[in-house]
């Protein structure tokens, strides 16, 4: 196998229509299934006030915050998180994260991959 370089790059962010992001955001894809079978590197751009539905990774989620201001959220806990954070939620834990409403942000989503449940309750999240 070849060594792969990726260059992080916010220009090649497409934007992410599908249904499981709300607001305006964009991803590029740093490491996918092409360069690695063990891990998964999404850069996610998060406009102000946008951010992901409620979901539960199977195995542990890394986010790497780069640039901006954002949430990651619990049934249990918010937390404000900034450029330079590191956030690790387990497996198994109902979360969502994005944009703080008046900041944009990015993060690097880390994770091996695996099953994402998005069918979950929203609890409180339509109280953000």
């Amino acid at each position: 196998m070849m060594i792969h370089l990726t260059r992080f790059d916010e220009t090649l962010a497409k934007p992410d229509s599908s249904h499981y992001f709300v607001g305006n955001v964009r991803t590029y894809m740093l490491v996918g299934r092409e360069q690695s079978a063990e891990l998964e590197l999404l850069a996610v751009y998060f406009s102000a006030g946008a951010r992901n539905k409620p979901h539960i990774h199977e195995k542990d989620q890394v986010l790497h915050f780069t640039q901006g201001r954002g949430i990651v959220a619990t049934e249990t806990e918010r937390r404000v998180c900034s450029a330079g954070d590191v956030v690790t939620i387990p497996g198994g834990t109902w979360h969502w994260h994005g944009a703080t409403r008046d900041e944009a942000t990015c993060h690097i989503s880390i994770r091996q991959p695996g099953a994402t449940n998005w069918d979950v309750e929203l609890k409180d999240w339509s109280e953000y």
